[in-house]
């Protein structure tokens, strides 16, 4: 398999078994994790927007993930991003870090009775130059 580096796109839900997996098979592996935060820009607003409310949020969960990982034993690297889509951010973050394995986490959502996973995982799971592991909560 011959994974190095992996990335892991977070928003702060679930993140506590997400990054407890990456961490888990990153050290089977002697990998490298990378945790990214995108902060997702209105189109009306200029991608440099001051968006300091958001990016203190994403701020606090970036440190909240590093301490998770900090607790399995695990260091990882955070990064703050902003864009407008975070599906296109993800596989460009990938490319540029040249990732062997992308995992993210999905919500199960039935809207219409269709399950969800919504356009970033979407966006991932087509585009990504890499492996894609999608972990998913159970539902409640």
């Amino acid at each position: 398999m011959g994974i190095k580096k992996i990335l892991v796109p977070t928003d702060g839900s679930g993140d506590d078994a997400l990054i407890k997996l990456a961490c888990s098979l990153a050290k089977g592996f002697k990998a490298k994790v990378y945790v990214v935060y995108i902060i997702e820009v209105e189109r009306n607003l200029p991608l440099d927007s001051q968006v300091n409310s958001r990016a203190e949020k994403a701020e606090r969960i970036l440190t909240r993930d590093a301490d998770i990982a900090d607790e399995t034993g695990y260091e990882v690297e955070t990064d703050l991003l902003q864009a407008r889509d975070a599906g296109p951010s993800i596989v460009a973050e990938a490319v540029e870090k040249g990732v062997d394995l992308i995992i993210m986490s999905t919500s199960y959502e039935k809207p219409r009775g269709a399950v969800d996973i919504g356009r970033a995982v979407q966006h991932v799971l087509k585009e990504a130059p890499c492996q894609v592991l999608l972990y998913r909560e159970p539902v409640s």
